[in-house]
């Protein structure tokens, strides 16, 4: 797997589990909320690690019984932790009562106003960076991700517990085998890099799929100029609806444009239209996108 220049690869195999069970304190994972709790102390610290300072802010995405939680508010400034599942929320605040630099919010994070959340605690704790930490539900993994990248959020960075599989698409370098529209799409707002590879065994209950985890860094500037943004992402969905065939064909899902149009717009952008999406780079699609833009002018 290639990874950014200005990236490094850190990646450890941890397949053994260490801590206590949630079982035991009365919590059965929820299957409808996609629950799997994290055990493994080494994973734990490999996430917090050197990520996390006085001066930070975090913002924790399903905290579930607190095995991330506790440590890092021990290095934050402030933890906000975002829990869907009512039931762990006392015992969270049980455990966090003591540390006073602790939140615990009862809310689905598709549907919370991140921008103010952040606002309002950098404000009034005199914070100055933002780092966002979770271990996601396997099912949602997608559409949390993309919410984060999209909203414009002040974070610094995601650290994000996944499935291996949606994991490895994600940090796949844009032109390459392994590459999906989700590849094109983080890479477009953030540099990739993989963390640690985890074990199905580290997790109660265990789960059938291995994870990993990866930090996004947000960038300053995206890495193309595109002067259509939906449409520039319009046509990598496009372009991976139907992966199997050519980008010439696959194109024609978007609608609104004759196939005359589409080869026009491939000629101007130098691609060839035999190609396939997955062979497409980051600059092609962007001068793909302003080529279909500046023919419907």
């Amino acid at each position: 797997m290639q990874m950014s220049k200005n990236n490094k690869k850190t990646t450890k195999k941890y397949t053994k589990h260490r801590g206590k069970a949630p079982a035991a304190a009365g919590i059965r994972p929820s299957k409808s909320l996609g629950q799997n709790f994290l055990i493994d102390e080494d994973i734990i610290e490999a996430i917090v690690d050197g990520s996390i300072s006085k001066d930070t802010l975090v913002i924790e995405i399903g905290p579930g019984t607190g095995a991330l939680t506790l440590p890092m508010a021990e290095r934050a400034g402030r933890v906000v932790a975002v829990e869907l599942d009512e039931r762990v929320i006392p015992g969270l605040r049980v455990k966090t009562y003591s540390l006073g630099n602790v939140e615990i919010i009862h809310d689905d994070i598709l549907k919370v106003d991140l921008n103010s959340l952040i606002q309002v605690n950098l404000e009034k704790y005199d914070l100055k960076e933002v780092r966002i930490v979770g271990n996601l539900p396997y099912y949602i993994t997608t559409p949390i991700i993309m919410k984060l990248l999209e909203s414009g959020t002040r974070a610094s960075s995601i650290t994000a517990m996944m499935q291996k599989e949606v994991g490895d698409r994600i940090a796949a370098e844009p032109g390459t085998k392994l590459s999906g529209a989700i590849t094109y799409s983080v890479h477009y707002y953030a540099d990739v890099t993989e963390i640690t590879d985890v074990g199905r065994e580290c997790f109660y209950p265990v789960p059938k799929v291995d994870s990993v985890v990866l930090r996004l860094d947000i960038r300053d500037e995206c890495p193309v100029q595109v002067e259509d943004e939906d449409l520039f992402f319009r046509c990598i969905k496009a372009g991976f609806s139907q992966r199997r065939k050519t980008i010439l064909n696959s194109l024609m899902s978007m609608g609104g444009y004759e196939k005359t149009d589409i080869a026009r717009a491939l000629s101007a952008a130098g691609i060839e239209p035999e190609r396939r999406a997955e062979s497409l780079n980051m600059e092609e699609f962007a001068r793909l996108a302003d080529s279909l833009r500046g023919g419907s002018n």
